[in-house]
């Protein structure tokens, strides 16, 4: 039986230290392809590039691996993955990672991890975000290994479905004080945000987005709360912003619907 195909990407860039941790783990389980930026990319969410051309480059970054660096996005990354340097190849799985600094609850909509992660899911492959709550370049990434590999094992099993997504947070704790996985959902949190004005050399005004992260969910089944109690939190997450209950509930109450009438 042939290796699973496995797509690495990122969006710290080709030679952060979350990305070659997660090809280590990656190559012990499939043959691992690494499609990944040419330079940091956090916070692009889900952005792609469209008014400029997107460069693909072959790299000898990782000894053994084929990999490639592009000029764009973490999205650009795996659709040019898809289109070009695996054309015409089956994707079994896609692992973002492993970010520098936690994705939790609603970082996910700003994270280009998950982003790419979530592209990949759009695609029908299964798909994974890694994130280790340490923001620094020297984060230790070796108590997340054992724990990536078993999620990764899972995920490439029969009984996963294609096309899913999971949004994986790994606090940052030594290895015996992590104390398990929690399945939660995505804590209802936000980021409270202000901008600080300086200003150039030209005394032209310029502005420097800082704020702090306020959760207020304090129930016990959240990505948020596991973190903090020493779990790995695994939310399964999706593409499909709808939301049902407020939907249900217009149509219930038949608000804003109304039939057209055409007079002849």
């Amino acid at each position: 039986m042939s290796k699973p195909l496995i797509l690495v990407t990122n969006d710290d860039g080709i030679v952060a230290p979350g990305i070659r941790a997660l090809v280590d783990v990656a190559s012990q389980l499939g043959e691992v392809v690494v499609v990944a930026p040419d330079s940091p990319q956090s916070g692009k969410g889900h952005a792609i590039t469209i008014h400029d051309p997107l460069r693909l480059k072959h790299v000898r970054v990782f000894p053994g691996i084929e990999a490639w660096e592009c000029s764009g996005t973490p999205v650009d990354c795996v659709k040019l993955a898809k289109h070009v340097a695996l054309k015409d190849r089956r994707i079994d799985l896609c692992v973002s990672g492993i970010n520098h600094g936690s994705n939790a609850s609603i970082n996910i909509i700003y994270s280009g991890t998950l982003s790419a992660a979530m592209e990949a899911s759009l695609e029908g492959v299964k798909s994974i975000g890694f994130s280790l709550l340490d923001y620094s370049f020297e984060a230790n990434f070796e108590p997340c290994k054992p724990w990536i590999r078993r999620i990764m094992e899972f995920v490439l099993g029969d009984s996963y479905p294609k096309g899913q997504l999971l949004n994986v947070n790994i606090p940052n704790l030594p290895a015996e004080s992590i104390r398990g996985i929690r399945l939660c959902r995505q804590a209802d949190a936000r980021w409270v945000e202000e901008f600080l004005e300086g200003r150039d050399p030209n005394n032209q005004p310029y502005y420097w987005l800082t704020g702090k992260f306020v959760n207020e969910d304090r129930r016990t089944d959240t990505d948020v709360w596991a973190l903090e109690n020493g779990y790995i939190s695994v939310v399964p997450s999706m593409h499909d912003l709808t939301d049902y209950s407020a939907l249900k509930n217009m149509l219930d109450k038949g608000q804003l619907t109304a039939e057209v009438t055409v007079h002849s």
